[in-house]
C-alpha cells in the first residue's frame, strides 16, 4: 500500500479520463465501509458546474427528477439513481429487488398473499388497501396502472432495458402526474438510437431458471426515424412445494415486448412513441401456515360463541375441530418454511399493455412545449390460500368450483374431503383501464438563471365492465370443509365482494428555479425553488358484498337483509376533493462539488372509496397528507488523492389523516368488512450515500438510513377484550389508544455496503467486473391495530443477503459478455410477509412469506452493431 497512484478525473468530450497522482491515504480505507450505489452513465450537460481535475471525479447519472436533465448530484433533493450496468450488476429485475438498496425504502407484499405485488413503502409512507399508492412508479413519466384488490403497479418486464432507474424521496406532489406522500420510482426506458446494434442475451439457473432477452435497435431514414424493440421470458420453477396440490408455488412464467420509435422530422420537433405488454402466470405464492388461534375469540358476535371450535355445528367425536387446527399447523411445522399444504389451488395470471406518447417541440431556444398521452390495461385474476391450510379459515378466490387436488384428508382425523365449494362466478379481481394526458412548457429565462415549468395533468382510471372482484370462506369450521355451504352462514361464511371504482383526477401545476446570482454576482449559486398545484379529484363507485346460505337466497353484509336479488345488497357514494400542494426550497453551491440544500412540501394523497364498509359513514375515506422538512448536502471531493461521494440529508415529517386498514364488524347484521382509520404521525429520520475509489479500478459504497416512526393520534373502538397502551382493557365501543404502536412496514435502520472491481484485461481480451453487496434491514412490525404482544408473529426478524456478480464483457473483442450471478448467497431465510391476523375481531390465523432462497445462473449475451 505504499506510494499507491491514483487518479484525478476530467471530463473531456465524452469520455470521463484519469491522471496519476499522489499516495492513497489510509484513512480512505475506513471512510470506504460506508459508501453508496453510484451507477455510471453519461457526460452531464453543458451546464454542468466545473469539471477541472478537483471537481467530479465519481461518474454520473443524469436524472429526470425535475422534469428535465440533470446530474444526479445537482438536484437539490435525497435521489438514488441506478444506471444500466448496476442494475445488471445487481440482478434488479423486480420491484422486491430494490429491497435494502435505497435508504428508507421497504418492499414487501404487506400482508397480501401475493409475493409479486413488490408494495413499496418509503420513509414509513406507503400503500393502503382501496387507496392510491404513497409511492408511485412511472414507466416513461407515465404512472403505472395500479389497481385496487392488490397494491401492485403494473406487471412483470418493466425492468427490462431501462437507462437507468431513479428513487425520489419525500412527497412528489408538484411536479409529478399522481399526487404522492412517500415518494416516486422512475423507470427510464433507453431510446432509440442512430445507430445499428443489438443484444441476444440467454441465462440459465438453479431450479430450472430460463430466460432470454433480445433488443434490436435501428435507424429507418437516419437521425429522423428510429426504432428500438425489446423482448424479454422467463421461466423458472417454483421454490415452495405444495404437498397437496403436487406442484411447485413461487415459480415465475412471464413475457413481455416493448417498442418504441422517435420521430424527428425537423431539428426542434420530436415525437417518441412506446408500445409495451407482457403476461404472466404463475402457481402463486407458497404461503407458510405458523397458527391458529384456537382460544382467541372469534369478535362475531355472541351469538356464535367466543371460541374457534365452538364453531363447529356438526359433533364429530368430541374435541374434533380443535384437534384438526392443531394438527393442521403441526403438519405445517413439520413441513418447515419451503413446503406448504394448501387446500385452494392458488394461482396469478396477469395481463397488462400499454401505450404512451411524448410530443416536444422547441417553440424558440428558450422553449420547449411538451405533451404526453398515455392508455394502459391491467388485467389480474388470482387464487390466494391465506391461512396456508387444507381448512377454509381464509381462502380468497376469483371464483368458479374448484375441484380439489382429488384424495385429500383432514389433518390428524383421516377425514376425506371433497373441495366443492363455489364461491362466485369467474370474472378478474381487478380489470382496469387508465388514461393520462399531460400539457407541458418548459422555460429557461435570463441566461438559464430562471428555470420554469409549467402544466396541467388529467387521470382516469375506470373499470373495464360493470363489476370486478373476487371471493372467499372465511372462518369455515373444520367439520365443514370442503362441503357444500349448508345453509349456517354465520357459521361458515363464503363472502362475495364485488365493486367498481372509478377515479378522476385533474391538476395545474407551476414550478420554478431561480439563481439569485441575476440579481447580484456576490449571490451566485443561490437558487430559489418553488411550486405549487392545485388537483381536483373525485372518486365514485359501488360495493355489492353478500354472504352465500347454500340457497336461492343471500344475506346483504352490509344491511342484514335476506333477498334472492345480488343488487338488493348494493350501495354507492362518491368522493370529492381538492387540495393545494406545494414545494419550496434554497440551494446553493458552495464550491463547484459541494452542494447545500433545504426545502419544505406540502405532499396529499386521494381519498377513496371502500367497496368492503359495513357501515354508511365508512364507504369513502379522506385524503392523507404530509409536511415535510428536509435539509442536506451533496459532495464530490478528494479524501488525500481519492475521488468520494458523501450525500446526506435529514429529514421531519407531519404526517395526518394516514390511510389505515383495520377490520370491520357490524353486529346489527353480524357483517364482516373492512373500513380506512385516520391517525397522525411525526416521522424523522437520516439517510446517507458515500462512495469512494481507493485506486482507479475499485470503488466501495454503501447507504445507511434511520427512521423513527412515532404516533401522536390514533384511537380504534375497543372490541373489549384487547388492551390499549394503558394497558387496560376497555369496554367494547370505546375509543382504545394506540399511539404506542410502532410504524408499519418501517425498518428503523436499512443499511448496504459494497465493491465494485473493473478490470481490463491485457491485449484486448476485454473487462473483467466483480460486483459484491451485503444489504441489511432491520426488524420491522407489520400490524397496524394490535399490540405487538397479543399478536405475536407480526414482528418480521431483520434479516442480511449478500449478493455477487462476475462479467466478463466483449471478451477477445468478440461482442460477447458471460456473466455469472448469486443471491441470497448464504441461502438466509427470512420473511417478507405476515398474512392473517391472529387475535379477535380477525381472521384467527397466521401465515408469512418468506424471501427467495440462493439463486444463481450464468448469462450469456451477444452484441451485434456498434456497442
Amino acid at each position: 500500500m505504499t506510494d499507491s497512484n491514483w487518479i484525478e478525473g476530467r471530463i473531456e468530450g465524452d469520455t470521463l479520463s484519469y491522471t496519476r497522482t499522489g499516495a492513497m491515504s489510509k484513512a480512505a480505507l475506513v471512510f470506504a465501509l460506508v459508501a453508496a450505489p453510484v451507477g455510471a452513465q453519461t457526460t452531464p450537460p453543458a451546464d454542468a458546474p466545473d469539471t477541472s481535475p478537483a471537481a467530479r471525479v465519481v461518474e454520473e447519472i443524469i436524472v429526470t427528477a425535475q422534469r428535465r436533465e440533470e446530474s444526479a448530484q445537482d438536484v437539490p433533493i435525497a435521489i438514488t439513481a441506478f444506471s444500466a450496468e448496476r442494475l445488471e450488476q445487481q440482478n434488479i429485475t423486480t420491484t422486491q429487488d430494490l429491497q435494502a438498496s435505497v435508504p428508507s425504502l421497504v418492499i414487501g407484499p404487506n400482508g397480501q398473499g401475493a409475493r409479486d405485488t413488490g408494495t413499496p413503502t418509503m420513509r414509513g409512507l406507503g400503500a393502503t388497501f382501496q387507496a392510491s399508492p404513497g409511492v408511485v412508479m412511472y414507466l416513461n413519466e407515465v404512472p403505472l396502472l395500479a389497481p385496487l384488490t392488490s397494491s401492485r403497479q403494473g406487471g412483470p418486464g418493466n425492468f427490462v432495458d431501462l437507462e437507468n432507474l431513479q428513487v425520489l424521496a419525500g412527497p412528489q406532489g408538484t411536479l409529478f402526474g399522481r399526487n404522492t406522500t412517500g415518494g416516486a420510482i422512475l423507470l427510464v426506458p433507453r431510446k432509440p438510437s442512430n445507430e445499428f446494434s443489438g443484444s441476444i442475451q440467454a441465462g440459465l439457473g438453479n431450479h430450472d431458471n430460463k430466460e432470454f432477452e433480445g433488443v434490436l435497435n435501428f435507424p429507418i431514414i437516419d437521425e429522423k426515424l428510429l426504432v428500438r424493440m425489446v423482448g424479454a421470458y422467463q421461466d423458472r420453477e417454483g421454490f415452495t412445494r405444495d404437498v397437496v396440490w403436487d406442484k411447485d408455488r413461487d415459480d415465475r412464467h412471464w413475457y413481455s415486448g416493448r417498442i418504441g420509435v422517435t420521430f424527428r422530422p425537423t431539428e426542434r420537433l420530436e415525437n417518441y412513441l412506446m408500445a409495451y405488454g407482457s403476461y404472466s402466470e404463475t402457481n402463486g405464492t407458497g404461503i407458510i401456515h405458523k397458527g391458529f388461534n384456537i382460544d382467541g375469540p372469534l369478535g362475531l358476535g355472541d351469538s356464535i360463541g367466543v371460541g374457534l371450535c365452538s364453531m363447529t355445528p356438526i359433533d364429530v367425536s368430541g374435541d374434533f375441530s380443535c384437534d384438526v387446527y392443531r394438527a393442521a399447523t403441526n403438519q405445517a411445522n413439520d413441513l418447515g418454511d419451503r413446503k406448504t399444504a394448501h387446500g385452494l389451488d392458488d394461482f396469478s395470471e396477469i395481463e397488462t399493455w400499454g401505450i404512451d406518447d411524448t410530443l416536444s417541440y422547441e417553440i424558440s431556444d428558450h422553449l420547449t412545449l411538451r405533451n404526453i398521452l398515455s392508455y394502459q390495461r391491467l388485467r389480474n385474476a388470482y387464487n390466494q390460500d391465506q391461512d396456508g391450510t387444507v381448512l377454509q379459515q381464509y381462502d380468497g378466490s376469483r371464483g368458479a368450483p374448484y375441484p380439489g387436488p382429488g384424495v385429500v384428508t383432514l389433518p390428524g382425523t383421516g377425514t376425506p374431503i371433497v373441495y366443492a365449494n363455489e364461491a362466485r362466478l369467474a370474472r378478474w379481481w381487478d380489470n382496469y383501464r387508465q388514461a393520462t394526458e399531460e400539457l407541458q412548457l418548459q422555460g429557461n429565462f435570463l441566461d438559464q438563471n430562471l428555470i420554469v415549468t409549467i402544466g396541467g395533468f388529467y387521470f382516469e382510471q375506470t373499470p373495464e365492465g360493470d363489476r370486478q372482484g373476487g371471493g372467499g370462506l372465511a372462518y369455515c369450521p373444520a367439520g365443514l370443509t370442503g362441503t357444500p355451504i349448508p345453509g349456517i352462514p354465520p357459521v361458515c361464511i363464503a363472502v362475495v365482494t364485488d365493486g367498481r371504482v372509478e377515479t378522476k383526477s385533474k391538476a395545474l401545476y407551476a414550478q420554478g428555479v431561480f439563481d439569485f446570482g441575476q440579481v447580484t454576482p456576490a449571490l451566485e449559486s443561490l437558487r430559489l425553488t418553488a411550486g405549487l398545484r392545485y388537483t381536483w379529484d373525485e372518486i365514485s363507485g359501488f360495493g355489492q358484498n353478500y354472504v352465500l346460505t347454500g340457497t336461492e337466497q343471500v344475506i346483504c353484509s352490509a344491511t342484514g337483509l335476506v333477498t334472492a336479488d345480488i343488487d338488493d345488497c348494493s350501495f354507492s357514494d362518491t368522493l370529492k376533493t381538492g387540495e393545494p400542494t406545494w414545494t419550496v426550497g434554497l440551494d446553493y453551491r458552495a464550491t463547484g462539488d459541494l452542494l447545500l440544500y433545504a426545502k419544505a412540501s406540502h405532499g396529499y394523497k386521494a381519498g377513496g372509496f371502500n367497496p368492503v364498509s359495513v357501515f354508511a359513514d365508512t364507504r369513502t375515506f379522506e385524503p392523507e397528507e404530509v409536511k415535510s422538512f428536509e435539509g442536506g448536502f451533496k459532495g464530490d471531493f478528494h479524501l488525500g488523492d481519492m475521488p468520494a461521494r458523501l450525500n446526506v440529508n435529514y429529514y421531519f415529517m407531519d404526517f395526518s389523516n394516514i390511510q389505515k386498514l383495520i377490520g370491520d364488524y357490524n353486529p346489527d347484521t353480524n357483517s364482516t368488512g373492512a373500513r380506512i382509520a385516520p391517525a397522525k404521525a411525526d416521522i424523522q429520520g437520516i439517510e446517507l450515500e458515500a462512495a469512494i475509489h481507493p485506486w482507479e479500478f475499485l470503488e466501495i459504497g454503501g447507504n445507511f438510513s434511520w427512521t423513527d416512526f412515532e404516533y401522536t393520534e390514533y384511537s380504534l373502538p375497543s372490541n373489549g377484550f384487547l388492551p390499549d397502551c394503558s394497558g387496560q382493557v376497555l369496554p367494547a365501543g370505546t375509543p382504545n389508544d394506540l399511539t404506542c404502536l410502532k410504524g408499519q412496514y418501517v425498518a428503523p435502520y436499512i443499511y448496504s455496503v459494497h465493491a465494485v472491481l473493473d478490470l481490463p484485461l491485457m491485449e484486448d481480451k476485454g473487462d473483467l467486473a466483480l460486483f459484491v453487496n451485503f444489504s441489511h434491514t432491520a426488524a420491522q412490525h407489520t400490524s397496524g391495530t394490535v399490540l405487538p404482544p397479543n399478536e405475536p408473529r407480526e414482528k418480521l426478524e431483520a434479516f442480511g443477503l449478500l449478493n455477487a456478480s462476475l462479467d466478463w464483457k466483449n471478451i477477445y473483442q468478440s461482442g460477447v459478455d458471460v456473466g455469472l450471478f448469486v443471491t441470497n448467497a448464504t441461502d438466509k431465510r427470512y420473511r417478507i410477509s405476515e398474512s392473517g391476523t391472529f387475535v379477535g375481531g380477525s381472521l384467527l390465523t397466521s401465515s408469512s412469506i418468506y424471501g427467495e432462497p440462493r439463486m444463481f445462473g450464468a448469462r450469456v449475451r451477444y452484441h451485434f452493431g456498434n456497442r
